[in-house]
């Protein structure tokens, strides 16, 4: 388990600092970002079984980590409405979180779209 726990942690932190690079001014990194597409090809065309497990269990850190973000419309917005509810004493208006899980679900579908959009330019732009 501790070996595990040490090799999951130094995998998010790669992740963690591999999404740094994307706010970096003058780096490319938005174009290496993928979609389904990618995920495909990462699994490879042959079947190995601890390639498989080794990237669906990266897979599932990546999306633990993307869920705890602060974005209105994931577990990390609930929790940073909560958060204000207990500093301020009071719940957010609902219109406000309605406009607010709105705003959170375009970036979600914005951000498929565009993970998307680079596996089609790869594909077709070669």
């Amino acid at each position: 388990m501790p070996v595990g726990t040490k090799y999951a942690y130094d995998k998010l932190k790669q992740y963690v600092q591999s999404i740094g690079l994307f706010f970096k001014k003058g780096t490319d990194a938005h174009k290496s970002a993928g979609g389904f597409g990618t995920i495909a090809e990462v699994y490879g065309p042959n079947w190995d079984w601890e390639n498989f497990w080794n990237i669906t269990a990266f897979l599932s850190l990546i999306l633990a980590f993307m869920n705890i973000l602060p974005i209105p419309a994931l577990d990390g917005g609930h929790v940073m409405f909560l958060l204000y509810e207990i500093i301020s004493g009071r719940k957010p208006g609902d219109k406000f979180m309605e406009y607010a899980q709105m705003i959170g679900m375009i970036i979600l579908i914005g951000l498929i779209v565009a993970v998307n959009a680079n596996d089609a330019i790869r594909c077709f732009g070669k």
